[in-house]
């Protein structure tokens, strides 16, 4: 078969993250990080969509217990630093910002749930 025949991805249209508290991670994404909140139909089970550049960020509230070790997502910023400041600032714990050589500087941060995010400004 082919591989190059018929699959034509056109980049990441969303993310979905089990939350254990969808009101206290939509007050994170949409009042810390300034993500956006969309409309969602009734699925059935609470949860949020949100808005983060050209690609969405679904939550889905359902506790699946603790988060995968490592297991992450990562946001596209202009400033590592500004955003680094902010979520300090805001009693969120962050690590360190890290460079690896002309490519990113990025450093890590983990939602209400935990489940772990970094942020990565290119170079």
């Amino acid at each position: 078969m082919d591989q190059h025949s018929v699959i034509d991805t056109q980049g990441i249209h969303h993310v979905s993250i089990n939350v254990k508290d969808v009101d206290a991670a939509v007050d994170f994404y949409v009042n810390v990080l300034n993500l956006k909140r969309k409309d969602r139909p009734d699925l059935g089970f609470p949860g949020a969509w949100l808005q983060a550049g050209a690609q969405e960020i679904h939550l889905l509230g359902i506790d699946s217990g603790a988060p995968v070790k490592e297991q992450h997502f990562a946001f596209a910023v202009v400033s590592a630093n500004a955003v680094h400041k902010t979520l300090v600032d805001g009693g969120f714990q962050a690590s360190e910002i890290r460079e690896i050589p002309n490519i990113c500087r990025q450093f890590f941060t983990h939602d209400p749930s935990g489940n772990m995010i970094e942020f990565n400004q290119r170079l």
